[in-house]
């Protein structure tokens, strides 16, 4: 019962530690805010609620079948690290040398004015919210990653899996009151705080990029010398 309670407690540790510095919701709940601010905050709460949904779905697949669609395609892990790296690199360069989250409010308002139907939270809280800005490529190849390391044996794959599913929703309730309560966040911090921890979120995004794009590249320089 001791090795069991401690494979339990070690998947359940893991999956949030792994997970939260890369997904950084604290960091991206002003991002969330300057694309929300525009709309009631009833329906930017609502908002909140379905993107953590969103990336619970996302995690649990990507850690139960991520490995299985990757040998499917024929996909290695590194190569997946080297293009999320990219993608997650160019994002926080983009943010870092761009105006665009000062001009976010301005698209919003003038294409949604204060509000936001059903058909369009639903919409916006899967695409650009809940992918690719909270749950990105490196946090996918990270939960790839975590999936292909469930052991064999069935009795402990069912506890760590069991473990793992809880982790991530840990992972996902943190990411909800990052969301929920960004408001509140961006008050504390004010005008200023606000925009330097949006400045130090891209350029810790673009750090983030770069270094899962490198460990991919390393991987792969790393089989080429194996072969």
């Amino acid at each position: 019962m001791s090795v069991a309670m401690s494979v339990f407690a070690k998947a359940l540790v893991v999956v949030p530690i792994t997970l939260l510095p890369i997904l950084n919701p604290i960091a991206n709940a002003p991002i969330f805010l300057t694309m929300t601010e525009q709309i009631q905050q009833g329906g930017a709460n609502k908002l909140a609620k379905r993107i953590a949904i969103n990336c619970f779905f996302l995690l649990v697949g990507a850690f139960f079948i991520g490995s299985y669609v990757l040998d499917f395609f024929g996909i290695s892990l590194p190569i997946v690290r080297v293009g999320g790296g990219l993608i997650v690199a160019t994002a926080g360069w983009g943010m870092l040398n761009d105006k665009g989250p000062d001009q976010l409010p301005t698209t919003v308002a003038a294409s949604h004015p204060g509000y936001w139907s059903e058909e369009e939270l639903r919409r916006r809280s899967f695409y650009p919210i809940s992918f690719p800005l909270t749950v990105g490529p490196g946090t996918i190849a990270a939960s790839i990653t975590l999936g292909a390391q469930l052991p064999t044996k069935p009795v402990d794959w069912l506890i760590t899996s069991f473990a793992s599913m809880l982790g991530v929703l840990v992972t996902t309730l943190g990411i909800f009151l990052a969301y929920r309560f960004a408001g509140n966040l961006v008050r504390f911090l004010g005008d200023v705080g606000a925009t330097v921890l949006l400045r130090l979120s891209a350029f810790i995004l673009l750090c983030i990029g770069i270094e899962i794009g490198w460990t991919g590249f390393a991987d792969l320089i790393a089989d080429l010398k194996i072969s």
